[in-house]
């Protein structure tokens, strides 16, 4: 990833892993839904996205058509190794442990985590 997503960049991100690529007007309906964004605010952050490598441009119809350069996985395990190395020294026990700690996690969530567990101690 050429440069970390703001808060604001990920939101943005978030729609079109959902949504797929979209137009300026496809994520301003969706991201108006919850609070108020104008269209133009959309369009500058998509340009700028597209300027920090965040997002493509497919510039070939009248209305241009962004896609993530960096699937959802990528981009959060980035987010996350960045995370791990600034405030938990490198240990990502250290991370999972005061993420539990801060938000305890459900029942089905538990289950996952100790699936994942078993499958890296049979790894």
């Amino acid at each position: 990833m050429s440069k970390r997503p703001t808060d604001t960049e990920l939101e943005i991100l978030r729609v079109l892993w959902a949504s797929g690529p979209s137009t300026v007007r496809g994520v301003h309906d969706v991201l108006s839904q919850d609070r108020n964004l104008g269209y133009t605010t959309v369009l500058k952050m998509l340009q700028v996205m597209h300027e920090k490598g965040l997002v493509v441009r497919d510039t070939s119809q009248r209305s241009h058509i962004y896609t993530p350069v960096e699937s959802e996985k990528t981009v959060q395990g980035s987010l996350i190794a960045d995370l791990v190395d600034r405030a938990f020294s490198g240990s990502p026990s250290r991370l999972v442990m005061a993420a539990l700690s801060e938000r305890p996690a459900d029942p089905e969530e538990l289950a996952a985590i100790r699936a994942l567990l078993d499958d890296l101690e049979e790894s």
